[in-house]
């Protein structure tokens, strides 16, 4: 487990004065591993919820050392997330540290939901070194009941590879609404979850949600390996 200092203090673009961040990174370590995966948890959870757990052990399984983090808000027992730039510095935080502990291993990054669209926000903003790629796990591409408060303006300005894993029936944007994000990216991918949710919850039980879970983390592997071959 790394921590970021705690002492650095950091501004960034749009944040107004200084912000601080302290990042404890957990990272899981692959056997005889071909790329490293910084994975980000969504707004309702921190690194040790179930998903990220599983993800996590996944693909570490699957040949990618993959570390994970909490924002600051998870870290203070708060559960309201913070603002932008603060989630932002921690993102940089999360990839300084890992940049330290990889190895010069090939780096992607990414998340679920809030956590894989901040990490687009620091891949549009640069300076953070080599990354190889970005995985999304259900991208809120708008609030529920709201498509026309979209968050997509930065996306174009990414220029890594970009992977959606998206339910098909998302209520923060479905498997469509992301197929139509693609002719205005720059290098974009979508696998699409059969009537997956937004946490890639599908009907039919333990057994067909193991299966989705299994699907998503193997594509996210295969298409991370492709991208480093």
């Amino acid at each position: 487990m790394v921590r970021s200092d705690p002492e650095s203090r950091t501004t960034y673009p749009g944040c107004q004065g200084r912000i601080l961040a302290t990042v404890d990174l957990k990272v899981y370590s692959a056997e005889t591993p071909f790329a490293a995966f910084i994975l980000a948890h969504g707004a309702g959870g921190g690194q040790m919820s179930a998903f990220m757990l599983e993800a996590a052990r996944g693909l570490s399984s699957r040949n990618i050392t993959t570390a994970t983090f909490d924002f600051p808000y998870i870290t203070a027992g708060r559960k309201v997330p913070d603002r932008a730039p603060v989630l932002e510095q921690a993102w940089r935080e999360a990839i300084e540290a890992a940049q330290s502990r990889v190895g010069g291993l090939p780096l992607f990054i990414g998340g679920k939901s809030m956590g894989s669209r901040i990490a687009s926000h620091v891949a549009a903003q640069g300076n953070v070194g080599v990354l190889k790629g970005l995985v999304f796990f259900g991208y809120p591409l708008h609030p529920p009941g709201r498509p026309e408060q979209r968050r997509d303006a930065h996306l174009p300005a990414i220029r890594e590879p970009m992977l959606f894993v998206q339910g098909g029936r998302d209520s923060f944007g479905g498997g469509e609404e992301i197929r139509a994000l693609l002719p205005g990216l720059q290098r974009a991918t979508l696998h699409e979850i059969e009537g997956g949710d937004h946490s890639l919850r599908v009907p039919g039980g333990k057994v067909k949600q193991q299966q989705a879970v299994i699907e998503a983390l193997e594509t996210a592997a295969q298409w991370m390996r492709s991208m480093t071959a």
